[in-house]
């Protein structure tokens, strides 16, 4: 190519590189708005608070409410620490460091504890259950449980605490009375969520790589029943005792289970979200709410032992955790990247007519 030829073409290629150049930084300052922008408001949802919340922005889990004091306990998972939140107030009492690894956490009333479960990230090593005590803030407890605990539940009529080892394919039984361990009960899978049917006094778990919903006598801890289940990977649940039935959620089916616990029947399916994970019911509005990663909230009304779908919304990205205050009827969920930093959003919610 010729010398004057060159020349001409670095002199085009830098006028056409300036005439872009305006394109290409608006791309990219819309690319960063569009990460920390909010959806559009979604019809029946309405924003009550935007609450900042203490750390960096990282994975948060479950919550456990109490509703005399209206604290509500956060696992923030990604930073290791438990938060606690009031409710009436809107703001943080604390933000209480130690936890590694946090992902389940429960209030129990009648003990004045809070217990968490928190994990090694290993699948060699045993993670742990630590007890707070909710007067001081402090931890009073740790006790070894099984390979990546996560969910849990306590039973009153024994003051037996279960615990889910995902990866450990069991479930631990720990004696709040005496505050030891008792043993691990062995599911052969890995398992999902733990919750107690406070009428009949059992326990049920999801062994979500089985696909299976499993029933254990809180008294001999045995498992005396196990319910197929037509779905893959079960791992959300709530049991709603009174009307015999169990809420399942199916991650990689992105499907929510009605279950008969009576007979064991599959009595409905309804479509979730994509990765479905926690659950949350109100019993006073009889409205459940199931969260996904995907940052879509799932809402059902329940009509007897089967339930209405009212809507599927995307209201943040990563909103995969939510409790509902059946007190006030609010909706918090927790979430890792708020504008650059963590936060909880509060909603309320009315269906549309």
């Amino acid at each position: 190519m010729k010398p004057l030829n060159v020349a001409w073409s670095m002199l085009i290629a830098f006028f056409v590189f300036v005439a872009l150049l305006p394109g290409i930084k608006t791309t990219s300052v819309w690319a960063a708005q569009e990460a920390v922008t909010p959806p559009p408001p979604q019809k029946g949802w309405t924003l009550v608070a935007s609450v900042p919340l203490p750390g960096h922005t990282t994975r948060f889990d479950y919550q456990s409410f109490d509703p005399v004091s209206g604290r509500l306990y956060i696992a923030h998972l990604g930073d290791s620490h438990l938060v606690v939140f009031n409710t009436k107030t809107n703001r943080v009492i604390a933000d209480l460091p130690g936890f590694p690894h946090v992902h389940g956490v429960l209030y129990v009333p009648r003990l004045n504890r809070v217990y968490a479960t928190v994990s090694s990230l290993s699948k060699r090593k045993n993670g742990q259950l630590m007890v707070l005590d909710t007067k001081s803030l402090r931890v009073v407890g740790t006790f070894e449980t099984g390979i990546h605990p996560d969910g849990l539940d306590f039973e009153p009529k024994t003051g037996r605490l279960f615990v889910s080892n995902e990866w450990g394919k069991d479930v631990s039984v720990f004696d709040t009375t005496n505050n030891k361990m008792l043993e691990r009960i062995p599911l052969h899978g890995e398992v999902g969520n733990t919750r107690i049917d406070s009428m009949e006094h059992r326990i049920y778990s999801t062994v979500q790589t089985r696909n299976l919903l499993v029933r254990i006598d809180p008294f001999s801890l045995q498992v005396d029943r196990k319910y197929r289940l037509p779905c893959r990977h079960p791992h959300g649940l709530w049991v709603n005792s009174s009307d015999r039935v169990a809420y399942i959620a199916c991650e990689k089916d992105a499907r929510l289970l009605v279950v008969d616990l009576s007979s064991g029947r599959t009595l409905a399916r309804y479509p979730t979200g994509k990765k479905p994970d926690v659950l949350s019911f109100d019993p006073t509005r009889k409205m459940l709410y199931v969260a996904a990663e995907s940052g879509e909230v799932s809402v059902y009304k329940q009509s007897g032992k089967l339930l209405t779908p009212l809507s599927t919304d995307f209201l943040w990205k990563n909103a995969h955790t939510i409790f509902a205050d059946p007190g006030t009827h609010r909706l918090y969920l927790p979430l890792q990247n708020m504008g650059g930093v963590p936060g909880v959003k509060v909603f309320l919610y009315d269906f549309p007519s």
